[in-house]
Order: structure tokens, then C-alpha cells, then sequence
């Protein structure tokens, strides 16, 4: 896709939104069902359902995704589709890429064995190794531009509220 062809397919999207601000508001879904002989929760993705269970450092057996691993995998693929789409945009040419995700945890929060280890990623590592010949002024710029575009980056940089709740079906 060049820059051109990007255009032509977002215009439409851009001059909506512009139009009608409300019509960008768009709620994503994500949906898991619990199974009940194991810990893990099945989630369903675009590309069939993926079983989501304990990591190995939890007393998991590897058999099954690890959510912090997905979230991390989220947080490439994101970076990644944004990155290509400015620098298409801006005619920047990559030949090709490498984008890694390294999450620092320590398994003690989660597990409950100190109440003063924090739970989740500590600190993130994103690293992106690009085969380019552009100048490394417009490489920064094009990381700029990718981290304010980056819906996971953002959202990891600048946490949302979450509302959480629980029912149940019993009575």
C-alpha cells in the first residue's frame, strides 16, 4: 500500500468522524469463557479461540498463552501496524522490521508472597530495528508519531479507568 492508496481508504473515515464526532466513538469487545476442569479462560480472537492460562513462573505447564504475554503481543502488533501506516503516510521507506516486547515482572505480587511487590509489568522494553535508509531525524520523528498513534501505547502510558463488576446466574 503507498501513501496514496492509505488516504483513499481512510478519507472516508476521517471526513465521518470529522462530520460526526459521536460516529468515532466505537466500543471493542473482548470475550473469554472459564473452563471448568482447568485455570484458563478461553478467549475468543479473530483467529479462533486461544486458551489463556497460568505462565510457567505461576505453575503453568506452557500448554497454553500467557495473558501478560499477550498483552505484550498486543503492544507489538500495534506498534507495529501504526508505524507502518505513518510511514506510509509520510512516504518514509522501510524495507522491513523487527519490533520486541520485554515485560519485567516479579511473580511474588501476583502469586500473593509479598504484599509489596507490585502485580504486572514493572517496566516495558520496546525495541524496533528498522531496514531503512531514511535519515535518523525522520526515524525519530516516525517513533514520535507511532507512539501518539499507538492505541496500546497509549493506553498502557496513560491507563483508562476500569470499571469492573461480577453476577451471577445463580440464584
Amino acid at each position: 500500500m503507498n501513501a496514496e492508496q492509505l488516504r483513499a481508504v481512510q478519507s472516508p473515515f476521517k471526513n465521518r468522524y470529522k462530520e460526526d464526532a459521536a460516529s468515532a466513538h466505537i466500543t471493542l469487545t473482548a470475550r473469554g469463557t472459564l473452563a471448568s476442569d482447568a485455570v484458563v479462560c478461553k478467549v475468543e480472537t479473530f483467529a479462533g479461540r486461544v486458551s489463556a492460562g497460568l505462565h510457567p513462573a505461576a505453575g503453568g505447564d506452557d500448554s497454553v498463552a500467557c495473558a501478560g504475554n499477550m498483552l505484550l503481543e498486543a503492544l507489538v502488533g500495534c506498534t507495529g501496524v501504526t508505524l507502518q501506516a505513518v510511514a506510509t503516510a509520510l512516504e518514509i521507506p522501510v524495507r522491513s522490521g523487527t519490533i520486541t516486547a520485554e515485560g519485567d515482572m516479579d511473580f511474588r505480587g501476583t502469586l500473593g508472597v509479598s504484599k509489596e511487590v507490585p502485580v504486572g509489568f514493572t517496566s516495558i522494553r520496546l525495541t524496533i530495528e528498522l531496514d531503512s535508509e531514511a535519515p535518523q531525524e525522520t526515524l525519530d520523528n516516525l517513533l514520535r508519531l507511532t507512539k501518539r498513534y499507538c492505541v496500546v501505547y497509549q493506553t498502557l502510558e496513560k491507563p483508562p479507568t476500569i470499571t469492573t463488576t461480577i453476577n451471577s446466574s445463580s440464584t
